[in-house]
Parts: C-alpha cells; sequence; structure tokens
C-alpha cells in the first residue's frame, strides 16, 4: 500500500516536472538559420529545408517527423543550430526557432527511414505565442485570439 503510494506521488511530481504533450500531426517546414560565418564551407544554408509534420506539441517544445537529419553538411540537432519552425495549425501559421536536441530513427527498411526530432523551443512572438498556447489548450475547437478580423467585425 505504501509502496502504491509513493509511485502515485512520484507519477505526480514526474507529471508537473516537464510540460504536457499534445499528441498533433501538422505539416511543418524546417528552415536552417542563416549562418554568419561559414569558415571553411563552400554551401550556404540559406534556402535549405524540410518539409515534415509534427508528431507532438508542448508549450516548450515540438517533435516533428522528416525523412532525414540533414541537408547537404547541415545537421538538425547538435551544435546549438537554430531551425525555424513553420507549423500550420488550424486557421493560422505559427513561426518560431527552435534547436534540434535529439533524434531517433525510425522505420524498419531504408525506403521508409525517418527521423523523429525532439526540438526545444527558443524563440516565439507574442502574437504567435497566443496563438500556439490557445492550440495546446483547446486544440482546433477553443477561442480564437483577440484582434482577429472576421467578416469585416472585429
Amino acid at each position: 500500500m505504501i509502496r502504491a503510494l509513493v509511485t502515485k506521488l512520484t507519477g505526480m511530481i514526474a507529471e508537473r516536472s516537464h510540460a504536457s504533450r499534445k499528441k498533433y500531426q501538422a505539416p511543418v517546414r524546417i528552415r536552417f538559420e542563416p549562418v554568419r560565418t561559414t569558415g571553411n564551407l563552400t554551401a550556404s544554408s540559406d534556402g535549405l529545408y524540410l518539409s515534415g509534420e509534427t508528431s507532438d506539441l508542448s508549450g516548450t517544445g515540438i517533435a516533428f517527423v522528416v525523412s532525414a537529419i540533414r541537408v547537404k553538411e547541415y545537421y538538425l540537432v547538435g551544435q546549438d543550430r537554430i531551425l525555424n519552425a513553420e507549423i500550420d495549425l488550424p486557421g493560422r501559421t505559427v513561426l518560431m526557432k527552435v534547436i534540434g536536441r535529439r533524434y531517433e530513427r525510425i522505420g524498419v527498411h531504408l525506403s521508409t527511414e525517418k527521423y523523429v526530432v525532439g526540438a526545444e523551443i527558443v524563440e516565439i512572438s507574442s502574437a504567435d505565442r497566443k496563438a500556439y498556447d490557445i492550440f495546446l489548450q483547446y486544440g482546433g475547437k477553443g477561442p480564437k485570439p483577440t484582434g482577429t478580423m472576421e467578416l469585416g467585425i472585429d
């Protein structure tokens, strides 16, 4: 009985120690933040992007599935590389800057191989944060952020 109580208590503490996640699949486009000093590299990261879909969202980070872990010599995870993420949520595209923290290869065969990337949100505008938080709380059925125009009425 005491063990069950301790297990339940530690589970509650673990739930509150990290942001709750919302499983949701939305189109996402990941672009590399332009690198200011490239050193000996000859390629530029401008215009490089990957398309994929989110697998879960939280207030502090996102997880997304893409077909590759790198484009040219630019990796999605490592060296605190900043990525620009565009997530198409119902009614709005949310832009944020994220840093890839970890990845895992999924898929059984090379032809179906994909990667799940876990990324931390490091920057998001206040308007996008508000829309993102409303989506996390209510899904696509919640109240719309104030200040939007619908049918000419504010």
